[in-house]
């Protein structure tokens, strides 16, 4: 458990004091340009995802010991609580009991000021309208008093008697209506229950019904299907049959050599029934191959004037290109000495602008200072 007491954490300083050296090592990481633009450093961040499981870990248990803290001072409160309260209610008593027997209104010497039986006690202000204290300094008697409120008071006792009545009556009928509501909403019920049994019912039956159907239809299906298997059953042995005797009297175990030919040409054969060739293709062959020879000869024949040709065209070419690479040298040569002529005005140019800047433009030049503020932070 975690002492709260504590002025100075040690585990929150070493916290801030990682922060910084993990700021740093962001700023090396950042500032480095190669390592920037070439990729990112996977050990780095695969040490960084150990150390965020670890600091929620850390924060967890943390959080779970405040919890276990805060539960054990929320039963302390309770219970300093529920004792104040009880001090409270044992002062209330105390104080109750001593105003009881100590402190009594009628003891007070001003209580007939206040008294709830001072009217039973006290003579009337006055006893009838022609009381002779009600003079004119008694000020007992004012002109627009109402001198009938009791009759008043009874009318009025009588129209409240007579509006209950009638609000009686009213919610008397309200709940006639309500009941009778009620009772047709019964018999309703009744009535959509008794229906839905009915379709329930009829959906039952009409359910065994389908099932019968399908059960019906499954078992003729069954039956077409076994007829239809033992169909396909018997033609596949037709066909085995037709089979082994087409191999047995086919044209390759006869050894046939129309069969050899192939439908992409007549040049082409099939060469898994191919038995070899004939004494007249053999012969055609070796015909073939002498022309052959003799048109090569030919063709090396042409291949060595053409080469001949070939070596008086470089040759032209060769002349025609030192001839244009020495005008080549002459142009160049001149272009060389006009830019350097043209190089050397502008250079002065440049040098006399240069001094009019340092000298009447930039006056005021930056301290290393303002350079230095650039590139500090990572963030």
């Amino acid at each position: 458990m975690y002492k709260l007491d504590i002025p100075v954490d040690p585990k929150q300083t070493a916290a801030i004091e990682r922060r910084r050296n993990a700021e740093q090592q962001r700023q090396g990481r950042i500032f480095n340009a190669r390592y920037r633009t070439i990729g990112v450093d996977r050990p780095f961040l695969d040490h960084q995802v150990e150390e965020k499981k670890t600091q929620e870990e850390r924060e967890e248990r943390r959080n779970e010991a405040f919890d276990t803290e805060r539960l054990r001072q929320d039963v302390t409160a309770q219970l300093l609580e529920a004792q104040e309260l009880e001090r409270v209610r044992q002062l209330n008593e105390q104080l109750v009991t001593y105003r009881t027997h100590y402190q009594r209104p009628e003891d007070r010497r001003d209580f007939d000021l206040y008294d709830p039986e001072g009217l039973k006690k006290d003579r009337p202000a006055r006893v009838s309208q022609d009381d002779p204290r009600c003079g004119p300094s008694g000020l007992q008697k004012f002109a627009g008093e109402d001198h009938n409120e009791k009759s008043r008071r009874k009318y009025q006792q009588q129209q409240a008697e007579k509006w209950l009545t009638a609000q009686r009556r009213e919610k008397e009928r309200a709940e006639r209506d309500q009941k009778y509501a009620d009772e047709l909403f019964h018999k309703k019920q009744v009535e959509l229950d008794q229906r839905a049994v009915q379709l329930s019912k009829m959906e039952e039956d009409c359910r065994r019904a389908l099932d019968t159907a399908v059960l019906n239809y499954n078992m003729a299906l069954a039956a077409k299907q076994l007829e239809a298997r033992e169909v396909e059953r018997r033609k596949e042995e037709e066909e085995k049959l037709a089979d082994v005797g087409a191999h047995v009297y086919g044209d390759i175990l006869t050894e046939n050599p129309e069969v050899a030919l192939s439908a992409f040409g007549p040049h082409r054969v099939v060469t898994d029934r191919w038995k070899g060739m004939s004494a007249q293709q053999l012969e055609e062959i070796r015909r073939q191959q002498r022309l052959q020879v003799e048109e090569g000869k030919k063709l090396k024949m042409q291949e060595a004037q053409v080469e001949v040709e070939w070596d008086r065209q470089r040759l032209v070419d060769a002349r025609a290109a030192l001839y244009r690479q020495q005008e080549e040298e002459t142009a160049a040569r001149r272009l060389r000495q006009e830019m350097d002529t043209y190089n050397r005005q502008l250079s002065s140019e440049q040098l006399a602008h240069q001094q009019y800047l340092d000298k009447e433009v930039y006056t005021n030049p930056p301290t290393a200072a303002y350079f230095l503020q650039f590139n500090t932070s990572s963030r």
